[in-house]
């Protein structure tokens, strides 16, 4: 099972684009659609953290990134659930273990495989630092019902101030521009130019 396009819209949606190194909200430097140093190389940490010129340029190199870290976290969930799934579950799951890495230690999982009737009440144990806990909803939303709209259709794309610190939205990307881009079938322009 692969990750939906519809799922890959929606967890980066929760994630935004980063074409810059940040501090999340726990304190880890990440870059890009999510990409920490827990999912491989290139480890944030050690980027250049000023805001590239050429946005385009980095936007692409952050969805090549995403792609890899998606094939990761969707072999993760494929070997830690050990039951069949519907497309939109394995989805919810892939964004849950993305954001977490938890998906081989959660509850979730254990009440996921044991068959337990309502397993998705447990994304709810996974909700710190607290401004998680709308994503961890949206997830358990997902996995419940297949609605895929806890972002709609706008990926957001952020501007850093080269400290490390999100300093406000730059573009909304539709879905299927970021689609378009992973799937090497771009619809220009992917960052409008700015004054």
């Amino acid at each position: 099972m692969r990750v939906s396009t519809a799922g890959i819209v929606e967890i980066a949606g929760h994630e935004g684009i980063v074409p810059a190194p940040y501090l999340d909200s726990a304190g880890v430097w990440t870059w890009g659609v999510g990409h920490t140093a827990a999912a491989g190389d290139p480890d944030p940490a050690r980027m250049d953290r000023a805001m590239p010129r050429n946005l385009d340029a980095a936007v692409i190199a952050a969805l090549r990134q995403f792609k890899l870290d998606l094939a990761i976290y969707a072999d993760r969930v494929r070997t830690a659930i050990r039951v069949p799934l519907r497309p939109h579950e394995f989805d919810a799951l892939v964004s849950f273990d993305f954001n977490t890495g938890g998906i081989f230690k959660a509850r979730l999982t254990r009440a996921i495989n044991a068959g337990e009737r309502d397993a998705a009440r447990h994304f709810m144990g996974w909700v710190r630092p607290p401004e998680i806990r709308t994503r961890r909803a949206a997830e358990m939303a997902l996995f419940r019902t297949g609605n895929y709209r806890a972002n709609g259709d706008l990926v957001p794309v952020w501007r850093t101030d080269g400290k490390g610190r999100l300093r406000g939205i730059i573009q909304r990307m539709h879905g299927a521009e970021l689609i378009g881009w992973l799937d090497g079938t771009p619809l220009p322009p992917v960052i409008a130019p700015q004054p």
